[in-house]
Formats: C-alpha cells, structure tokens, sequence
C-alpha cells in the first residue's frame, strides 16, 4: 500500500530547492560569472545556453531512472555528484583555461541534475495524490524558485561582495562556487533524512514500465499528443530570451544600452524583492488551481508569465536610471513568473498521466527544456543584432504561438481541484 502525502511539508520543499539550486547556477549564475571574467556576451548565451541540453536529452535515459534502482536513491547520489561539480568548478577557476575546464564542470553537473529532475519529479508524483499533487505545485514550484531566487540573487551578492572586497573578480567568483558547492552538499543532506521511503511497495511497482522502448510509444500514442507538445515548446518562447538577457541588460555599461547597476545590487534585486513576490506568485497559483481547477486560470496566468516583459522593453526605450523602476519591472516580472508557471507544471502533470508517468513527465520536461534551450542560445545575438530595446520588444511578440495554440488543448477543466480534503 502506497502511504500517499505522507510527511508532504517536509520533503516537498527541500527537494526541489534542491532541483532549482544547480539549475540557477548552471543556466543563470554562470551568465553573470562569465560577464564578469571577461567572456563576451554571445559566447556567453551560446555554450551557456549549450549547458542546457541535457535537459533536452533527459529523456533519453528516464525509463533507466524507472527501471533500476529506486528515485530516492538516484536523487541523493545525483545532489552529491552536483555537489562536487561545483567545488570544481572553484577550484579550477583560477587557472589560464578556465573558461573549457568550469564549462566541462558545469556539463557534468547538468547531466547530474537532469537526472536529479527525472528522479525527484518521480518520487513526487507517486508520492502525493492527484488532489495534493495540484495543492503542492505551487509550494514545489515556488521553492524552485527559491532556489533560482537565491542563486541569482543571494549568491550574486555574495559573489558582488567577494568582488568588492579583494578587488579580483576571479578570486570572488572561486570562493563563491566553492561555498555553493556546500549549500548543495547541505541539501542533499537534508534531503536524505527528510524523504521517506515509500517506493519498494507491490502498488509502485506495477506503475513501472515493462520494457525501455515502451515508454517512448506509450507517450507519442497520448491523444492531441502534436498540439500539446506544441504548446509545451512555445509556453515559455519569449520567458526564456528574457531570462538569458535581463541580467545582462542590467549590468551592461550604459554606452551599449545597458543600466550599469552593480552585480551586489542585482543580487539583492532579485534575493530580496524577487523571493518576495516570487513566493506570493507561486503559492496563490498553486492554491487556485486547487480550489478552481486548471482550466479557468489557465489563460490569466500565460498572461501573467507574458505581460510583465513589456516592461523590460519600456526599461530599455526609455534608458531610465530610477532604480525603483527596475525593482518594481523585477517585482512584477517574478510574481507573474511564479503564477504563471505553476498552471504549466500542472499541465506537464496531466500529460504525463498514466503507467510510466515518471519517464513521461522527463519527456515532457525535455520538450519543455528544448524550449528554453533554442531561443537562450540565440539570444546574445539576437540582442546583438536588435540592441536591447529592440531585443525586449522582440521577447513580448514571441509570447503570440502559445496563445494562439490554447484553444486546441484539451484536457479536463476540473483536472487539480481539490474535491475533498487530504491530509500532508
């Protein structure tokens, strides 16, 4: 017998903090470490956005992840393997090439959290029921976020502090991996003694696939399988041009059309103003999506994931200096992510409904990482060529597909109401 929900508050959190943790420092905190070395702005977007393939590919090796081995203890090998990548990437920093030795470092500890997604998104989906599965997407997707908030937020200013200290941007940058390298080995820690072990029971299982290639046939045989995989790939179309390019935007000097705000005001632009409302973003979304069901929020909250990025564009036209600008465009920017994507999440959950559901939710996962990974890399030169102005316009048009895709999606408008209540 599965124990559903059992010990919910405890492990969800510190789970997927420790999912987002290496996924900020590898797709997002290394931007910012690399602008600060010296690295221009498009090889930064191309191997940075690079990095991001082994979420794309992680379907690849899901059914491994199903089959052999239980997720629990996939999740806290792959923590620690993560762990020790980002020592390495602070130890090899100082060196003459580090730009190939921290990238080599960085790929194997993106594989290592593709796999850790794979794992983790598992253990989560057989161990909540439908209806706490909906309450806790909200709670999962905003300590995510937490995690990318801390990365690009607390961690850059530490990393802005190092800087400011010794004056020796590499220097700064070696000790602040070295020190993220702990947080990660503290999680995984964490991790081990909070996650219960459910997953040896007959009812689990049977829920794994039978055979490797079966996962695969099983998931594109799905009903409106072409349509759904559609909107998964142009959800986040312009979210993700943006998110490789905000940052930037605001450390760039002025003469290239840039704020020029220091990396320790960044930091705490997006550490303290971003985890606020990120928090508030991701939490009510999770809990009107369980009160209401996914269809009635879905539209409102693709338009609160769309709209704010115009202010990024009045930002650039206008080339203000009110830095109480920038923060409410970041205020309102991270809310808007963290209501909006938790009517995403609850999607992916839906399409990977069903036996195999763990290997199904990686594939629709990897298309979702395709969709950010494509438009990252090109983005450095998309800005390029448009100029930041241009390049943040260009961002708010690139919402349009997945509007215009909605009204074919079908799924059931009650799917993660909350009917009655559960205990976590």
């Amino acid at each position: 017998m599965i124990q559903k929900d059992k010990w919910a508050w405890a492990w969800v959190p510190p789970l997927y903090f420790a999912e987002g943790l290496p996924n900020v420092i590898i797709a997002s905190v290394s931007v910012i470490m690399y602008k600060k070395l010296g690295i221009s702005n498009t090889d930064i977007t191309l191997y940075t956005g690079l990095l991001y393939l082994p979420w794309v590919l992680k379907p690849i090796w899901s059914p491994i992840v199903d089959l052999k081995s239980t997720k629990r203890n996939w999740f806290l090998l792959m923590q620690l393997l993560i762990s020790v990548m980002f020592l390495a990437v602070g130890l090899t920093l100082p060196t003459k090439m580090f730009f190939i030795t921290t990238l080599a470092c960085f790929w194997v500890a993106a594989f290592a959290s593709a796999t850790n997604d794979i794992a983790s998104d598992g253990y989560y989906m057989i161990g909540l029921s439908e209806k706490k599965q909906s309450f806790f997407v909200g709670i999962r997707s905003t300590f995510y976020r937490l995690a990318m908030v801390t990365g690009s937020g607390l961690i850059v200013v530490f990393g802005g502090y190092l800087e400011r200290i010794y004056g020796d941007n590499t220097k700064a940058w070696s000790i602040t991996m070295i020190a993220t390298g702990g947080l990660m080995l503290l999680l995984t820690l964490v991790n081990f003694f909070t996650t219960p072990k459910f997953e040896r029971s007959l009812a689990i299982e049977t829920q794994k696939p039978k055979a490797f290639l079966e996962v695969f046939t099983t998931f594109f045989k799905k009903p409106n399988i072409v349509v759904a995989l559609a909107f998964i790939l142009t959800y986040r179309l312009g979210e993700s041009q943006l998110a490789k390019v905000a940052q930037l935007f605001m450390l760039d000097e002025r003469a290239k059309g840039g704020l020029a705000i220091s990396t320790e005001n960044v930091g705490i632009i997006y550490g303290v103003v971003g985890l606020i409302t990120l928090s508030a973003g991701g939490i009510l979304g999770g809990i009107l999506i369980s009160r209401d069901g996914l269809k009635k929020w879905m539209l409102p909250m693709m338009l609160s994931l769309n709209v704010p990025n115009v202010l990024y564009a009045i930002l650039a036209v206008s080339k203000t200096s009110s830095l109480p600008l920038v923060i409410g465009t970041v205020a309102f920017e991270q809310f808007g992510y963290g209501f909006g994507f938790a009517a995403f999440l609850m999607y992916l959950i839906y399409i990977a409904e069903g036996q195999s559901k763990t290997s199904h939710y990686a594939i629709a996962t990897g298309f979702m990482a395709l969709g950010a990974m494509l438009p990252g890399m090109i983005s450095g030169a998309v800005q390029k060529w448009l100029g930041y102005d241009g390049f943040f316009i260009w961002v708010v048009v690139s919402a349009l597909p997945a509007f215009l895709l909605l009204k074919f999606l079908k799924y059931p408008p009650d799917f993660g109401k909350k009917s009655a209540p559960t205990d976590a």
